[in-house]
């Protein structure tokens, strides 16, 4: 291999490798406050409509600033604009050491959000830009696996140090983690830094576009919904599945929580196979395939009178298909991107489409709170399948549209 390619090897690796530590930063502080819940409810006498309204406040501002933050991402340039989400970060982190009041909490919830809404249409900009095209289904896929694993780690950071130490001090932690994040983004700016001539004011094809331009792509529409379907699907398993399966199939709650978990380890499996399917292209069959037989699989757990012992791995398998699917759409909206646009409208484009993730999550409590009220919990089960169906169809629709553009 010549000393060329190994050198835009050894550059596509340190991107990757940045923008998913990054992301999972992010993920991470998506649980900032829930896992302290018990602590802060006790402490300031609130109830679970009160604690909870704190996240919507997170996704509500996470989803405005999603879309606003990809105009400054074109603008400025994606390593500023995340280090500004960092920033965000560190902020609500201190913050929350130090809040004493109801206010004060919806504050950390509303910065935190702030500082997340940059990440989507930072980072993919930063992959699509620097990323050779052959590895960009891998990068996705670490930025989606990356994402799974700051999840995964806030419940047990946050918890751990407030039994021990108090929550005040796991927010200082928290602070330490973003403080971390920050100062290697600093010292490593410069490999993240735009390519000359990348921040213009649109054009594709050699024809200036408007700033709103891209509002008039139906691919992009179809994307924005595309992710509003599975993200509400996705926003009834994590919030709803434990409950679920206590009343389906008689599971304890510790089997609920361990099902949840295996659910999200089968998600990060997908993920990582999902990046080396992407790049064999047909990304919206693939997308079709992946979440067709979850919807299958979900059905099946909703309606039959599975044994106690198949639920686990049921649930492996329906995250592990939904995984699949995740480097696919990613590359989809690549394409919805440059179909018309080109370059110079990644971040508009995949910050206005990734709002769509923050609005499915806020909705879902919504749309599927009424029947887990009523007991209807295979009819949550079936919704989220009748979403993963709906999200193939506007799949199919956006490979469609991309298509004949690029025809």
């Amino acid at each position: 291999m010549s000393r060329p390619c190994l050198k835009k090897k050894s550059h596509d690796l340190e991107v990757i490798c940045l923008i998913g530590f990054v992301h999972g930063v992010s993920h991470f502080f998506h649980l900032l406050l829930p896992p302290l819940f018990p602590w802060l409810m006790h402490d300031f006498g609130l109830s679970f409509t009160g604690i909870g309204a704190t996240m919507t406040i997170f996704f509500v501002v996470s989803a405005i600033g999603q879309a606003l933050a990809g105009f400054l991402v074109d603008r400025f340039g994606a390593a500023r604009v995340l280090g500004g989400g960092i920033s965000c970060f560190l902020l609500a982190a201190l913050l929350l050491s130090v809040v004493d009041d109801y206010l004060g909490l919806t504050l950390v919830a509303a910065l935190a959000g702030l500082g997340n809404s940059v990440f989507h249409p930072a980072d993919f900009t930063v992959l699509n830009r620097h990323v050779s095209q052959h590895r960009l289904g891998h990068a996705f896929s670490i930025h989606g696996l990356s994402g799974n694993l700051g999840w995964a780690l806030a419940p047990v950071f946050m918890t751990g140090i407030a039994a021990t130490a108090g929550w005040r001090v796991a927010a200082l932690a928290a602070a330490g983690i973003a403080a971390l994040a920050l100062l290697l983004f600093a010292w490593r700016r410069r490999t993240l830094a735009d390519p000359p001539g990348s921040l213009v004011s649109g054009a594709a094809g050699g024809q200036a576009i408007s700033a709103f331009g891209f509002l008039r792509s139906p691919a992009v529409w179809m994307c924005f919904l595309f992710f509003l379907l599975i993200t509400t699907a996705f926003g009834g398993i994590q919030n709803f599945v434990m409950p679920i399966l206590q009343n389906l199939h008689g599971l304890s709650l510790a089997a609920g929580a361990t099902a949840l978990s295996a659910y999200l380890v089968g998600g990060a499996g997908g993920i990582l196979t999902g990046g080396f399917l992407a790049q064999k292209g047909e990304q919206e069959r693939l997308i079709a395939a992946a979440l067709g037989a979850g919807a299958l699989l979900t059905i099946a757990l909703a309606l039959l009178p599975l044994p106690q012992w198949s639920v686990l791995p049921l649930m492996v398998g329906i995250g592990y298909c939904t995984g699949i699917a995740g480097p696919s759409r990613d590359l989809l909206v690549r394409r919805a991107a440059t179909s018309r646009f080109g370059q110079a409208a990644y971040g508009r484009v995949y910050g206005f489409v990734y709002s769509g993730l923050d609005t499915g999550l806020a909705l879902a409590p919504l749309v599927f709170g009424g029947l887990m009220d009523g007991g209807r919990f295979a009819a949550v089960l079936i919704g989220i399948a009748a979403l993963w169906g709906l999200s193939i169809l506007t799949a199919l629709r956006v490979g469609g549209v991309t298509r004949q553009a690029a025809a």
